[in-house]
């Protein structure tokens, strides 16, 4: 049964579908469900293509678009300026105009690129996502963030551009490396510790079958995921209040991220031991349970996601760093931290000294 969601924003509505196996439905999806002009660009990467490119192409040519394609590297580095442009080659070369469409089909890097496209060719073409891995599917794909990398900063060029429509196949899933899988249960994880108890509890009873991919269990998960941040997003679409909740574990994590050269943790991981940090830190000013703390360190490690800082990262490292990020103002550091099982506050309301006696215990 096909399960629809719909992000209700003021100008920019669309639907959120998710079944499994639809990705050979998806021209008619598409047809059926937008008014758009028959020319699309398929935006995906050297991974993700041949597995899933002719089937997607084949699906739009069955309702007669008229079907590209551009193939990335994979990897953070080809978010750039000389990438985009020569996606802006292309779609000039090929006469685009404002009723064609750019489908972004691959994971984070791959929406990120096609999605500022989108939002800066002829001032905004139609956007489509078919996220391809679970960190894209539950995170990156809904909320309208796009971006492109800077040599100086990470995703500092970009704007918020929704997508005319997210077409979800847990079928997709099948194809990670585990270790791509994991890193995407860490935001899954995130959502149940931070906004939906019953959430958390639901991946604690069905460990085994979340590592099967059971079609079943990975629809509710994914479902319940992109229930939570649309939700916050018809609140907050631009980020100026309820939707920094959903940064649960990123002001730790985004520093992990860049201390380590962006190569020796996925974000996931990063994520997961910037979770576990947070939550220290939210037991510290009196919210969260040690309890709850080491049932989300235990589910973790259940998935080979870490839970201890590296040895590399010092105190003094990690809060410089951390001072470099987006939710700073007026020299204070804002965090979302679990006031409990389920429940996110936002505070800046905590001192330095705290994270550096956590640091220096290295919780266990």
């Amino acid at each position: 049964m096909t399960n629809t969601l719909k992000v209700n924003l003021d100008k920019d509505s669309y639907d959120i579908i998710i079944d499994n196996q639809i990705l050979n439905n998806a021209g008619q999806i598409i047809a059926s469900n937008l008014n758009i002009g028959k020319k699309i660009l398929i935006i995906s990467d050297q991974n993700v293509y041949p597995l899933y490119g002719n089937s997607l192409k084949k699906s739009l040519e069955k309702e007669d678009y008229q079907v590209q394609s551009h193939i990335i590297e994979p990897g953070e580095k080809s978010k750039n300026n000389a990438e985009l442009n020569k996606i802006y080659d292309l779609l000039l070369k090929s006469r685009f105009d404002r009723n064609s469409s750019i489908i972004a089909l691959g994971g984070g890097v791959v929406g990120d690129l096609a999605g500022m496209a989108a939002a800066t060719f002829m001032r905004g073409i139609n956007f489509i996502q078919i996220p391809t891995s679970l960190l894209a599917q539950v995170d990156s794909s809904v909320g309208g963030k796009v971006a492109i990398n800077h040599p100086e900063a990470k995703n500092i060029i970009g704007a918020f551009y929704q997508p005319e429509i997210v077409i979800i196949d847990i079928n997709l899933l099948k194809t990670l490396k585990a270790r791509d899988y994991n890193t995407g249960l860490a935001e899954v994880i995130k959502y149940g510790l931070g906004f939906n108890k019953d959430l958390f509890d639901y991946i604690e009873n069905n460990i085994g079958e979340i590592k099967e991919i059971k079609p079943e269990v990975l629809i509710k998960l994914v479902y319940i995921c992109c229930q939570i941040k649309s939700n916050i997003v018809n609140q907050d679409e631009k980020e100026k209040g309820v939707r920094a909740r959903l940064n649960l574990g990123h002001t730790v994590g985004h520093a992990v991220e860049a201390l380590t050269g962006y190569n020796e943790y996925t974000h996931g991981e990063a994520i997961a031991i910037g979770m576990v940090y947070e939550s220290y830190l939210a037991k510290k000013l009196g919210y969260i349970k040690l309890a709850e703390i080491n049932r989300l360190k235990k589910l973790l490690t259940s998935f080979n996601l870490p839970v201890n800082l590296p040895a590399s990262i010092s105190f003094k490292s990690l809060i410089t760093k951390m001072q470099t990020d987006k939710k700073v103002k007026n020299n204070k550091i804002f965090l979302a931290i679990p006031n409990s099982l389920g429940d996110t506050i936002i505070t800046s309301d905590w001192h330095k000294k705290y994270l550096k006696e956590i640091i220096k215990k290295a919780p266990e």
